[in-house]
């Protein structure tokens, strides 16, 4: 593979009154800045010829700040969140020209996804160069849970989080500031102003000419601008964020003017908004040959600059042959990476037991799983809403005591943000595989919503990042109904969820699976949706007896009740309504096999099939709307897996297609019951 040209650390440092950058300095910083306007100015040509880069966001405009940020990354040490306009910034932080197009061409070597993710979105894990998502801005929310990580951790590092100006309008980056404001965590926030969001004018977004001033009042977070067309004052800035945030005191910003020379991205046409003087001015502003005249009134001569031009020129011809001799991706290799395996225990590897003792509660369970694996594992974490502050654990207590015996530094509370919950637990894991974060998303399931964009996030990481990176997150939420709760404390949530690859869904219904399956997702790479129904925390039909170390794997499910003439498939607290029916259906003389699913995804597939072949009719029971809800995934599974074993139509019951209200007789009116599982199942014993 070629190497971009020898990585020259700026031995200049404006802070210290140095006169003039040498002249060997000024060199390389011409020859990556021409190298990179080079690879810009190629990128269209791939998609004319249909060779691919069919998404393009220009850097032209942005030369002099990307350069300086590039330059004061330290491959290896430090961390970069680049955003999809980076590329020069990518190159000088140490991505080869080779690189940078196999990411372009989408082939099955690019360092960043291997093909997997959209062009312009460079990345190189292995140097601390992140792989980021074309979710505009998100990756603050990563960027500060990583500085945190580092801060713990006492790593000399810094994290590099890049984005334009239009970016902080999104309501995740001023919580990511902000919390990394109240944290003094050592994140570098470079926004990139070239004054429009595609299309947008920037007076659309905010009434400050300069969007860094929305952040003025922050305590801790020093803000620097600069003149982003120009390298070294670029550079004064970035070096001035540096120094800062080593004393400790906070964040820092470096909003940076910039110019879009060209349109926004190879699928948008600036002529529309942008009128002919306009265009004309920015280009005027180019930093390529501003920069340019700049080497030579400081030494260096024509002669050096045009030498420089032609080396790169063929430079970027070998790198463009190397890379179309690449393989592309194989197509074999698609379910590679989804979620990686999970931790299966040797002593339980079905999660089922005989232990005999005391039974507990689901509460009890899940706090005493949760402080057993914080003793074992010292690089566990959890925060959450309203759930460490002194003696209390959580509204539901589950994280009691927790505080107190771990410390501040690994249990505590978060502000009422659910995205920044839930995205910071993404980034702090990234600073070490052996981390495991676990996080209450909410207070109840209903408010994840907010979440609902870093939750598809971690779903997609491992196979976006072509298997470099999984959050090792664990995602708690009381979820379910039966508590009088009404909207948002009664909903269920698991619909939605698993319709996303990449996670795991799991809902217990005793106290042994609540600790079991809690023990299999922190001790698992990957994430996992961990949801509690509320309903059982307490309830004494879901107690049980919880031998040491019981783990449950995912994906298993676990046979209740053994029988012959109908199976019901269930989980959560519908399990303990099959149950009842099944006991009732006994004294009728009908055999009720009821299956605890346990785990929805990944799903025990075979176990259901079984039993539907050994009793020839089926129900399913689930606590969310049967219209729409997870049980016509489960039916669908029955009727195309199972059809020829079927003696009868498949039936479901769950809740009505309504919210859940509040007033207890409609709650009951909307929820299932153990009367209207019992009546399902007599309606499919009698077809």
């Amino acid at each position: 593979m070629l190497d971009t040209p020898t990585l020259v650390k700026a031995a200049w440092n404006p802070l210290e009154g140095d006169a003039a950058p040498s002249r060997d300095e000024l060199r390389h910083w011409y020859e990556l800045m021409h190298l990179g306007r080079l690879l810009d100015s190629k990128a269209p040509n791939y998609l004319k010829q249909a060779i691919g880069w069919s998404y393009h966001a220009p850097c032209a405009g942005h030369d002099g700040i990307q350069l300086a940020a590039g330059l004061a990354f330290r491959a290896g040490q430090d961390f970069l969140f680049p955003y999809y306009r980076d590329m020069m910034t990518c190159l000088a932080a140490g991505l080869s020209a080779e690189e940078i197009l196999l990411n372009g061409i989408s082939k099955a070597t690019d360092v960043a996804s291997g093909g997997r993710h959209m062009s312009n979105h460079f990345a190189k894990p292995s140097i601390g160069i992140q792989n980021v998502s074309s979710l505009t801005g998100n990756h603050t929310q990563h960027a500060v849970g990583l500085a945190r990580a580092v801060k713990y951790y006492q790593r000399d590092a810094i994290v590099f989080c890049s984005q334009g100006e239009s970016s902080l309008s999104e309501g995740y980056c001023s919580e990511s500031i902000n919390g990394a404001d109240r944290e003094q965590l050592p994140v570098v926030f470079v926004v990139q102003d070239n004054g429009y969001g595609i299309s947008v004018p920037k007076h659309d977004q905010s009434a400050n000419d300069y969007i860094c001033d929305n952040f003025s009042g922050y305590s801790n977070l020093k803000i620097i601008k600069c003149d982003g067309l120009d390298l070294l004052d670029s550079m004064r800035a970035v070096a001035e964020a540096v120094a800062y945030i080593r004393t400790g005191q906070g964040p820092a910003m470096v909003y940076a003017m910039c110019v879009r020379i060209g349109s926004h991205s190879n699928s948008d046409r600036h002529e529309l908004y942008r009128d002919d003087a306009e265009r004309a001015e920015a280009k005027a502003k180019d930093p390529l040959p501003r920069f340019r005249a700049y080497c030579l009134a400081h030494g260096l001569t024509e002669e050096e600059l045009t030498g420089i031009e032609a080396a790169n020129q063929a430079h970027y011809l070998a790198a463009h042959d190397q890379a179309m001799a690449a393989p592309n991706p194989d197509p074999a290799t698609i379910h590679d990476f989804v979620i990686p395996e999970g931790w299966v225990s040797a002593q339980f590897p079905d999660g089922t037991h005989h232990a005999e003792g005391t039974p507990v509660s689901v509460i009890t369970a899940l706090n005493q799983t949760l402080k057993e694996e914080f003793r074992a594992n010292p690089d566990t974490f959890i925060w959450g809403q309203d759930m460490a502050n002194k003696e209390k654990g959580g509204i539901f207590n589950v994280s009691k005591g927790m505080q107190q015996e771990f410390g501040e530094k690994r249990v505590f509370n978060a502000p009422i943000a659910e995205d920044f919950i839930v995205g910071t637990a993404n980034g702090f894991s990234r600073l070490d595989d052996k981390i495991r974060v676990v996080v209450e998303g909410a207070e109840f399931a209903d408010y994840i919503w907010p979440a609902a964009e870093q939750i598809v996030e971690c779903s997609h990481d491992y196979w976006r990042s072509n298997g470099q990176f999984a959050p090792n997150v664990t995602i708690r939420l009381a979820s379910g109904g039966y508590i009088g709760g009404g909207l948002y404390h009664s909903q269920n949530v698991e619909g939605w969820l698993t319709t996303l690859p990449g996670i795991r869904v799991v809902v217990p219904a005793f106290a042994d699976d609540a600790a079991g399956l809690l023990r299999t997702a922190l001790r698992s790479r990957g994430t996992t949706l961990y949801l509690e129904p509320k309903f059982l925390y307490n309830a004494k039909m879901a107690q049980a007896v919880v031998p040491p170390d019981f783990a449950v794997p995912f994906g298993k499910a676990r046979v209740r009740r053994e029988g012959t003439d109908l199976t019901i498939l269930a989980y959560g607290t519908p399990v303990h309504f099959a149950l009842e029916a099944a006991a009732k259906l006994e004294k009728e003389g009908k055999s009720a096999e009821v299956i605890d699913l346990r785990s929805l995804s990944p799903l025990d597939t075979g176990a259901i099939i079984k039993s539907v072949k050994k009793t020839h009719r089926v129900l399913i029971a689930h606590e969310d709307k049967v219209f729409g809800g997870f049980g016509g995934e489960l039916a669908a599974i029955c009727a195309s897996e199972c059809f020829v074993w079927l003696d009868a139509p498949v039936e479901r019951v769950g809740s009505e297609f309504t919210p859940v209200g509040f007033n207890r007789i409609l709650e009951r009116a909307i929820l299932p019951n153990a009367d209207k599982v019992l009546a399902a199942a007599r309606k499919v014993l009698a077809f």
